[in-house]
């Protein structure tokens, strides 16, 4: 939906990594399409825009991510697939019949001699077959023994090896979920590395500026701070997610430092929460807003003409010293990536908001409301009803309509990140769990609330899924872990 805003690179296919401060940013552009995945620090995002904007303006070959090596492993649930990358590769994994074949696919991506080195065939692989196209695409074809299943996930670099990407090969019609996974209590490097998605939740209006107001006196500054609070109790509850309140009191905060407190405090995401109002007192219904093309043309023109001053424009980076081309090309970069994500969190919104009430508009809606247009954060804008609407007005006076708007916004901002997590956090890690259906071995002083805690699951859905009428586990029990729940 959002490709239309994407930058022209007439295309282009470019294939960035870049590992920072122990965090890694992935931006990628192919065919005049950008898929951010979203920053782990907006310091991270502009580094990998400038290096990406500089190889556009230069003209200059981009070294390909090389494969290191190939590894094989076979047990009695399922066979690995282990490919050493030196840094990130977007792949695409996927089957195919008569015969039988697993494809995995690496853009930019070439294999060196020591990768062309197959491992010894075992489990259902029969033979490694190699080939790359004029694109740059190198494709290993499996030829294997039956019907397989094929899932993949990448591990991240642990500092003394680059990032791997692994492929299971799981027999056709065998679910994935039993596998098993022994997890271990201590907490390795690379799980304290480990970071939280950062929420912030900006309750619009405040101080001087009390917003809309109601038939019955309600006011748009109060009642949409209490939902920003219910909904930053419900994010800071959930493993691997952080809120920041851009305001925690009655006061008043300018637009401008709205966002950029939610800078400083490098924010994944971006949420505004208003209450509309209209004369006519029988709309009523929510919405969600991204960025207009309009808006972000105009803001771009702004920090273009202000790069003098801009030493923070897009994280820490100036464009002070960049000419006016290059500069041209970052924030176009940043703000279309931006808006991309914008609009995958806003559907996610929407649907869950449907579940509460009315929806105005079914699909995100396009406004230039000054708080969205952080060039490097995705920002939505969210009018959670009609305080004019004399209905709509008394449930946002009710505590518990509250908690179901501002539950069912978190349940959207989830799912969102879920499907799409930064690389480095927890959720990231989480999401790979869920999506495997893990199990877990109970070892010597495990408990059932530690183990629930441990995999962001609740203690009452273990017991489902496992059968258990009490919280009572042995040493060795095999747990099934059930995927996450919606709140």
């Amino acid at each position: 939906m959002y490709r239309k805003y994407v930058f022209n690179l007439r295309k282009s296919r470019i294939l960035m990594r870049l590992n920072v401060d122990s965090t890694d940013c992935v931006t990628m552009v192919q065919h005049h399409h950008i898929k951010w995945h979203l920053k782990c620090g907006s310091r991270n995002l502009l580094a990998s825009l400038f290096l990406c904007a500089g190889f556009l303006l230069a003209s200059s070959a981009f070294a390909e991510v090389s494969v290191q090596g190939v590894r094989l492993a076979d047990n009695q649930n399922n066979t690995r697939v282990v490919l050493d990358l030196d840094q990130y590769a977007r792949h695409k994994v996927f089957t195919l019949s008569s015969p039988h074949r697993v494809v995995i696919d690496l853009f930019d991506t070439k294999l060196t001699a020591k990768a062309r080195r197959f491992p010894a065939v075992q489990g259902p692989v029969q033979n490694f077959r190699v080939s790359k196209s004029q694109d740059g695409t190198t494709r290993l074809v499996l030829d294997v023994s039956s019907a397989v299943t094929a899932s993949s996930f990448v591990l991240d670099s642990n500092g003394s090896s680059g990032p791997r990407l692994v492929v299971d090969l799981t027999p056709a019609g065998v679910s994935t979920a039993r596998r098993t996974v022994l997890v271990v209590k201590s907490v390795n490097p690379i799980a304290r590395q480990e970071r939280d998605v950062i929420v912030a939740i900006d309750a619009g209006h405040g101080g001087k500026d009390p917003g809309a107001r109601g038939k019955k006196g309600l006011l748009e500054k109060d009642v949409v701070l209490a939902i920003a609070k219910r909904m930053a109790r419900i994010v800071n509850e959930e493993s691997g997610m952080r809120a920041v309140l851009i305001r925690d009191d009655d006061r008043f905060i300018s637009l401008r430092g709205r966002i950029e407190k939610a800078h400083k405090h490098n924010a994944d995401l971006f949420i505004s929460i208003h209450a509309d109002a209209f004369k006519d007192q029988r709309v009523h219904g929510s919405t969600v807003y991204v960025l207009s093309e309009r808006g972000a043309t105009d803001e771009h023109a702004r920090h273009l003409a202000d790069r003098e001053n801009a030493a923070d424009l897009i994280g820490n980076v100036k464009l002070s010293d960049k000419n006016e081309t290059l500069a041209s090309v970052l924030l176009d970069l940043s703000q279309n990536a931006a808006i991309g994500a914008s609009f995958d969190v806003g559907s996610e919104v929407i649907q869950e908001l449907g579940s509460v009430g009315k929806v105005r508009k079914d699909s995100v809606q396009q406004a230039r409301f000054l708080v969205l247009k952080s060039p490097d954060i995705p920002s939505i804008l969210i009018e959670t009803a009609y305080i004019s609407n004399p209905k709509e007005e008394k449930n946002l006076g009710s505590g518990r309509h509250q908690e179901k708007i501002a539950r069912a916004i978190f349940n959207g901002v989830r799912d969102y990140f879920y499907n799409n997590p930064p690389v480095g956090t927890k959720v990231a890690r989480l999401s790979r769990e869920s999506a495997s259906g893990a199990q877990y071995v109970v070892r010597s002083g495990d408990t059932l609330s530690e183990i629930a805690n441990r995999h962001n699951v609740s203690v009452t859905n273990i017991r489902s899924a496992n059968s258990l009428r009490d919280d009572r586990i042995k040493v060795g029990q095999v747990i099934q872990i059930p995927s996450r729940q919606r709140t």
